[in-house]
């Protein structure tokens, strides 16, 4: 029963910031270029398009909000008096550099990271800082099909997008014992399978059957 749903972990401080990084123009990000031309604070080249490419990623953090709050968009600045000058930087390269691999492995098969959120924590004997929690999942991000992609416009999300977007529908967003119909379950399960399968190259069954090898 625990094969392939279980693992073993060990106990870390954890920073209380999303390290987010962003490769395109969308979600919040848009709504604040649309209106000061800046993302998280950062002032950005004038003229994007929604949901364009941008010319480098950004590494654009969160606040850590506890259960049942909203994160809150900060600038690497205010980041940095969260987590401490000395270990900003380096949270700041390692999240750079996870999407920028991940992002690079998910064009090869014709899947867009058009944004992502990391976790860190910090082994305080070792002071060393490591990657926690999920990574790189349709929870984390936003992937987009690359075949179908196109500057100015919404981009059909491989996430939970399905979902949100039926709550803003219903006007049910941020509201308590919500029950989802089946065909969205149905819808937003079908598009996390196969955003794996085209990630993995594996069914999920083919890839739990390995785990019995």
């Amino acid at each position: 029963m625990l094969r392939g749903r279980s693992m073993t972990v060990r106990r870390l401080k954890v920073f209380p910031i999303e390290a987010i990084v962003r490769g395109y123009v969308t979600g919040s990000a848009w709504q604040e270029y649309q209106k000061t031309q800046t993302i998280h604070g950062l002032p950005q080249a004038p003229g994007l398009a929604h949901c364009e490419r941008l010319p480098q990623p950004i590494y654009t953090p969160s606040t850590k909000a506890e259960l049942g709050e909203k994160d809150l968009n900060i600038s690497p600045t205010e980041a940095r008096a969260i987590v401490g000058e000395q270990y900003a930087d380096r949270i700041e390269k390692l999240a750079l550099a996870c999407y920028k691999a991940g992002a690079a492995y998910a064009e090869e098969r014709g899947i867009i990271i058009a944004d992502t959120k990391f976790e860190f924590g910090l082994d305080e004997e070792t002071d060393e800082i490591y990657l926690i929690d999920e990574v790189l999942t349709p929870d984390s991000s936003r992937f987009w099909s690359k075949a179908d992609y196109q500057v100015g416009r919404e981009q059909d999300s491989f996430d939970k997008q399905v979902l949100r977007n039926w709550l803003t529908a219903n006007g049910l967003k941020g509201k308590p014992d919500v029950e989802m119909p089946p065909e969205v379950v149905e819808k937003t399960k079908g598009r996390y399978l196969e955003v794996f399968e085209r990630l993995t190259g594996k069914t999920l069954d083919e890839a739990l059957a390995r785990l019995e090898d």
